[in-house]
């Protein structure tokens, strides 16, 4: 049976993890300074303005977060972590209330991934992460892997990223 309450359906979706994509990932978490790196010369959200430029030309485009943030933080706090532009084009989460928070952590980070995508059933979709984990074979070629140390920054993962989500606007269209 379709969940009607769940948004995305039938639209393109970018799945986006924060940590090792937008800044190093290593991010940690303190209970009343909240999150800090642990990178020398780096700083949370470093990548924040690219990412806003890269899905620009596609409106269309949504996102859901598949961050370890939205345990930390709540969704309604992780989304205002991506500022005015891409804010609005957030839509949910991989991890939503009513599940298990211990075993979603300890599930590989593709398979969250997918449980969302045949629960939102989006038109077509690719996921930014820089964890490998999970991914089965038939979706490797929607992921955009970063690595954890270069991130988005790396030329080679801004060019993949803008590639895919030129196909993926071009799929919803077709």
């Amino acid at each position: 049976m379709l969940d009607r309450k769940v948004k995305g359906l039938g639209l393109p979706i970018l799945y986006l993890d924060f940590d090792g994509v937008l800044h190093p990932e290593h991010c940690y978490w303190h209970p009343r300074k909240g999150p800090y790196l642990k990178a020398p010369g780096h700083s949370l959200f470093e990548h924040l303005a690219l990412l806003e430029s890269l899905p620009e030309p596609h409106p269309e485009v949504r996102i859901v977060l598949s961050t370890t943030w939205v345990q930390a933080c709540q969704f309604s706090g992780t989304a205002r972590k991506l500022g005015s532009t891409l804010r609005p084009r957030v839509i949910g989460a991989t991890f939503h209330t009513g599940m298990d928070k211990d075993g979603f952590r300890d599930m590989p980070r593709g398979l969250q991934v997918m449980g969302d995508v045949a629960r939102r059933l989006p038109s077509t979709w690719i996921a930014l992460d820089d964890d490998p984990t999970g991914w089965p074979a038939d979706a490797r070629d929607k992921l955009v892997l970063t690595h954890g140390l270069h991130r988005l920054g790396e030329d080679r993962a801004q060019v993949e990223l803008k590639v895919k989500l030129q196909t993926l606007a071009s799929k919803n269209t077709s």
